[in-house]
């Protein structure tokens, strides 16, 4: 298909507006692994103040923004029942890029010194989404603190990737290991995401109104795109990323590894019912047959194996993704007796 170029997307109206001003109700920039390394600062948000505790845990490269829909939906439209807690994890946006060895693990401590801080402790307290890396990083969590976990939903991510042949195919597409321009990197990128039959078609996101709480709106309010693919390539023009914080987490999530005994050890002590695994046939940066790999090893309380679905249902099916994370929010919190 033809591509918008970065030149087209640039001069679109709903440009300057492609990043929506959801203004947190708390943040900060929290110093943590002072005894593993550091100390190195990530940049954290916690959008609504309800009582249901939901965790976003992006994958390589991505930054709180790339949230921006399931943070509205969760955060301000319905920020009374939801705290929706999205950081930056070491390496992207906000957060310090030390050059050092990153592992999904450590991450994984990072963000639990995030949640300690928070004061997010309690037992059966936490609905956790992580997709591709974050997913991965999730697993990390699982670990460490299954018995604060109230769900568990893993999305388009691995126990380990199979082949270095993946891994490198996946990082050459989104420009990780060779130079290319941002145009090329950007479509590249796009079509390792996304079906294209989606990218062509209009511009689906679900826009802040002047009701949203806590959201600035410009003059004449967000604007559409012409395209999906107008908007996502808006975006990323917005979010460049850092190009050695990319690559050191490229590193962690090539090195990721759970076996098949510790993710039924997982399973048992966070409770089958609790955990969700969902992937996609037509994923091109991490293969279906990862996914269909982690629920036989977890056997999960729901397995979706989605046609036509790619590697970042957040954005390509928002409405039916948020309604999922909401319905597991739910059963989480049924189960953990609220």
């Amino acid at each position: 298909m033809a591509f918008p170029s970065i030149e087209e997307v640039s001069k679109s109206p709903a440009f300057p507006t492609a990043i929506w001003k959801l203004q947190p109700h708390q943040y900060g920039l929290l110093p943590v692994a002072a005894d593993r390394g550091g100390p190195l600062n990530i940049s954290w948000e916690v959008h609504g103040e309800g009582t249901v505790k939901l965790i976003l845990i992006g994958g390589i490269g991505l930054v709180k923004a790339d949230w921006q829909q399931q943070t509205l939906y969760f955060g301000h439209e319905r920020g009374d029942r939801y705290s929706v807690l999205v950081f930056d994890n070491r390496g992207a946006g906000e957060s310090d890029k030390p050059a050092m060895r990153y592992s999904t693990s450590e991450m994984a401590r990072d963000l639990l010194e995030v949640l300690d801080h928070l004061g997010w402790t309690e037992a059966r307290q936490l609905h956790i989404s992580g997709g591709s890396m974050g997913g991965m990083i999730a697993q990390e969590v699982a670990v460490l603190i299954p018995e604060r976990i109230a769900s568990l939903n893993l999305h388009c991510t691995a126990a380990k990737l199979e082949n270095n042949g993946t891994f490198t195919e996946s990082m050459s597409r989104i420009g990780a290991l060779f130079p290319r321009s941002l145009e090329s990197e950007i479509r590249s990128t796009a079509t390792g995401c996304f079906p294209e039959e989606w990218l062509a078609g209009p511009d689906e996101a679900r826009l802040p109104s002047e009701d949203t709480p806590k959201c600035d709106v410009p003059t004449g309010g967000y604007g559409k795109f012409e395209s999906n693919y107008a908007r996502f390539a808006a975006q990323e023009i917005h979010m460049r990323r850092s190009k050695n914080g990319f690559l050191l987490q490229a590193v962690a999530g090539a090195f990721h590894r759970k076996s098949p005994e510790q993710l039924k050890d997982l399973a048992d002590r966070v409770s089958r019912e609790r955990i969700m695994i969902l992937h996609g046939t037509v994923d091109r940066m991490i293969p279906v047959d990862h996914g269909r790999k982690l629920i036989e090893y977890i056997n999960p309380g729901k397995a979706l194996i989605v046609e036509g679905l790619g590697h970042a249902p957040i954005q390509q099916t928002t409405k039916w993704f948020n309604e999922l994370l909401e319905e597991r929010c739910a059963l989480g919190e049924k189960l953990s007796g609220r």
